[in-house]
């Protein structure tokens, strides 16, 4: 639970304008610091690492975002099938079928689509 509030607390602090605005600037001042340091070996391998260390540890936050927001939906979305009268109940599962049943699911909603789309331009 620890994690899951951190990584919601860094999620917000990352995504904000004012983060990208000093990543940025730290990337121009690394760039201009570059004749300073005659662009050696160094001056390069700092912007690589540290670079390379900051996207790797942003995959996992990124995941840890992208699973949580997931679920949330799937609550949402199973309650309002849930308490819609005229839903498939059948819908509320469907995270539990198999890439096939869902392809097959996919194309009977679409078939369903064209046809209400067919009725409404008759009204």
């Amino acid at each position: 639970m620890k994690f899951d509030r951190f990584a919601q607390w860094l999620a917000n602090i990352t995504g904000r304008p004012l983060t990208f605005g000093l990543a940025l600037l730290l990337i121009l001042t690394w760039g201009i610091s570059g004749p300073l340091f005659h662009f050696d070996d160094t001056w390069q391998l700092v912007i690589n690492t540290s670079t390379t260390i900051i996207t790797f540890l942003m995959v996992f936050l990124i995941q840890n975002t992208q699973n949580r927001d997931n679920d949330e939906l799937h609550i949402k979305i199973d309650e309002l099938l849930r308490t819609t009268k005229r839903a498939h109940k059948a819908l509320l599962d469907l995270e539990d079928l198999d890439p096939a049943a869902l392809h097959a699911l996919r194309k009977q909603y679409q078939q369903l689509g064209e046809q209400d789309g067919r009725h409404e331009g008759k009204d």
